[in-house]
């Protein structure tokens, strides 16, 4: 089939496309003859993935737009109409952010269900995403939609999606979606109608409806995880100019804690700010994103530090430990919760029918707790659209799931919701902090004891942001094409094991296949190197990044005298293994990428 025409595109583009900014785009490019910007804007089509879109905001099909947002709606619609009016009936949850265009992007998301006659509960005001989540496992809806680009910088949006089961969604669904999506691209009438009022199919005013049950769950499952309640700990939060704050407070309220005495809400980030101001980056994991939390808890003589992402689904912490500011990583935290949890399990409780879940490029001391406790660990792909659904999969077989987490500060809590939740972690996390101060323990305290007796593990974590996801598929092309593989060894490194997960291929099983599922359409591969290094280089789902992370543990009792040692050999490591991976004509490619920070803590 011939390709279609440059023009024909554009032309098609206009047709459709009733948003006057995003026009007035095309069209000073048609004007002007930049034939190579309108090929990038055209051509191809922003991809439905991981659970959904997500990408910068700008004109054409390739990014997140009025018009790309009404495509997705309509296939997402015509798929659940497909599955028949019983489900179709129970209706689908939209909410957003407070970035720019989430609003319109939300009401215009509406329409094509409303087309349907399949009912929307909408949420007009900004929301956090795990209020979506919990909605749609809790009024038992057809699917939820929230309009969010999390942490991702202030010209990105996204359309994230939630299946019927209240967790994102993951294959075959989404493929289904994709090609609902591809016909059913042209807008149906009343598409482009905004400032719809409440009426038939369409329930304008959903906040509260839905805010109200998901705060006493949020609070009767916090409450639960301690045996009685202790004084709180103060602390600074800062919700990194999102929606966490504007919610939080009557949830905090009500388990004791109260603004200006036992909590700070960081003045400058308090109220949602779409151009996030202060930050390079609204993500907590970022150099620097904490500095103005920092400030106010040193002016506020306190030493403990919360703080979510924009739409409030992660959960930092950072503690003042000997005068100065640790910032804890998300596997730090992802152990203090599961230490926390596992102390409510009493000794009539059969251990063995309890699991918890951890992703592949997690720390592997999750896993070691478990054991020590009788109770189940299963390794997952990298998201929650994995651990969400895994975690059904084992309710349904008997198990109890009561955490998952994986280390880009994401922590589920499946008594609330199926996805991660920063407003459930940050409520746990204070009754733990207040039950361990009631021990004489800091946060850092507890981790040392966690080391203590599990050994200490740390991570390096570091990525680049990649200009094209073309580029990221040839740098994974090239390190295949290296001598790494049939070698096993990676400079003067053996490579005890590989694994690559896009190829479903594994050196440790006698038949080669990887013990976790392959998935084609992500980039990962890792190395369990001598020395007790576990590498993974991998892309990211949601934003334009290659990532790479490396592992260890070092033996507590040679902890003090070894860490600095083992610092410098985990650093050498990763840095040669990212050299080496790039060889040949990747380090041409690499030239192109644009590093960025490295998360590390050694205590």
């Amino acid at each position: 089939m011939a390709q279609e025409s440059l023009s024909s595109l554009v032309q098609t583009w206009l047709q459709w496309d009733q948003d006057p900014t995003t026009r007035a785009e095309i069209e000073q490019l048609r004007d002007a003859n930049n034939t190579k910007e309108l090929e990038l804007r055209l051509r191809s089509r922003i991809e439905f993935g991981t659970a959904g879109l997500r990408g910068r905001m700008a004109a054409g099909f390739t990014y997140m737009n009025c018009l790309t947002v009404i495509q997705a709606s309509q296939g997402l619609a015509k798929h659940i109409q497909s599955k028949g009016p019983e489900i179709a009936s129970k209706g689908v949850i939209i909410g957003h952010d407070a970035r720019h265009y989430s609003h319109k992007f939300a009401q215009l998301a509406a329409n094509a269900f409303i087309a349907l006659q399949i009912p929307v509960k909408f949420i007009d005001e900004s929301a956090p995403t795990p209020l979506v989540a919990f909605g749609v496992h809790h009024f038992k809806a057809a699917a939820g939609v929230v309009v969010t680009a999390s942490h991702n910088p202030p010209q990105d949006n996204g359309y994230k999606v939630y299946s019927s089961n209240g967790a994102q969604i993951n294959r075959p669904e989404d493929g289904e979606i994709a090609q609902s999506i591809l016909e059913n691209l042209g807008p149906w009438p009343n598409a482009w109608e905004e400032g719809r009022r409440s009426g038939e199919y369409f329930e304008e005013e959903a906040l509260q409806e839905i805010l109200v049950p998901f705060q006493r769950r949020v609070k009767e499952y916090a409450v639960s995880t301690v045996s009685h309640m202790h004084p709180p700990r103060p602390f600074v939060y800062t919700p990194m100019h999102g929606v966490g704050a504007i919610r939080i407070s009557s949830l905090l309220k009500e388990m004791g804690m109260h603004e200006d005495k036992e909590y700070n809400i960081v003045p400058q980030q308090a109220q949602p700010d779409p151009n996030f101001s202060t930050v390079k980056f609204p993500n907590p994991e970022e150099a620097g994103a904490l500095d103005l939390a920092i400030q106010v808890a040193d002016q506020q003589n306190k030493t403990l530090i919360f703080a979510n992402d924009p739409d409030a689904d992660r959960f930092a912490v950072a503690e003042k430990v000997d005068g100065k500011w640790f910032l804890l990583t998300g596997n730090h935290v992802g152990v203090l919760f599961a230490s926390h949890l596992f102390d409510t399990i009493t000794s009539d409780v059969d251990a063995s029918k309890i699991t918890v879940l951890t992703t592949t490029v997690s720390s592997g001391m999750l896993q070691k707790m478990a054991e020590s406790k009788g109770i189940q660990f299963k390794e997952t792909l990298t998201g929650f659209k994995w651990m969400g659904n895994v975690a059904q999969d084992l309710e349904k077989s008997g198990q109890i799931v009561p955490f998952a987490y994986e280390e880009a500060l994401g922590y589920m809590f499946p008594a609330v919701s199926y996805d991660k939740d920063g407003i459930t972690a940050l409520s746990v996390f204070s009754m733990a902090a207040a039950k361990w101060k009631a021990q004489g323990l800091t946060v850092f305290d507890k981790l040392q004891q966690l080391f203590k007796e599990f050994g200490h593990h740390e991570t390096l974590n570091n990525y680049f942001r990649s200009p094209s996801a073309q580029l990221t598929l040839e740098l994974f092309r090239g390190i295949r094409r290296g001598s790494f593989l049939p070698n096993m060894q990676l400079g003067k490194f053996k490579i005890l094991r590989w694994r690559d997960l896009t190829e479903g291929y594994d050196t440790a099983s006698s038949d080669h296949k990887p013990d976790l599922p392959e998935d084609p359409t992500s980039q990962m591969i890792t190395l369990w190197l001598e020395g007790g290094v576990r590498f993974t280089f991998r892309g990211s789902g949601t934003e334009p990044k290659v990532k790479f992370d490396a592992a260890f543990t070092i033996c507590h009792r040679y902890q003090h005298a070894n860490t600095p040692s083992a610092t410098i050999y985990i650093c050498h490591v990763s840095t040669a293994s990212l050299n080496l991976l790039v060889e040949y004509e990747n380090k041409k490619l690499l030239r192109d990428f644009v590093p960025l920070n490295v998360k590390m803590s050694i205590l």
